[in-house]
């Protein structure tokens, strides 16, 4: 059988693994403002921290 093709917007970058997390009142506070000041989705926001650890951890 051929294989059926996915529906949706075509893209180079694919983000098929969800991650949940519990923030406190202070660490949502933080990602907040960060968003509202940046214009991007908490979702973004997150995935830029994560690769800034990477840049500052080696």
């Amino acid at each position: 059988m051929a294989e059926e093709k996915k529906m949706g917007r075509p893209t180079d970058n694919p983000k098929g693994r969800p991650i949940h997390v519990r923030l406190d009142a202070e660490a949502d506070a933080i990602l907040e403002a960060y968003c509202a000041r940046e214009n991007v989705t908490r979702a973004e926001a997150i995935r830029r921290g994560i690769y800034l650890l990477k840049n500052t951890r080696g």
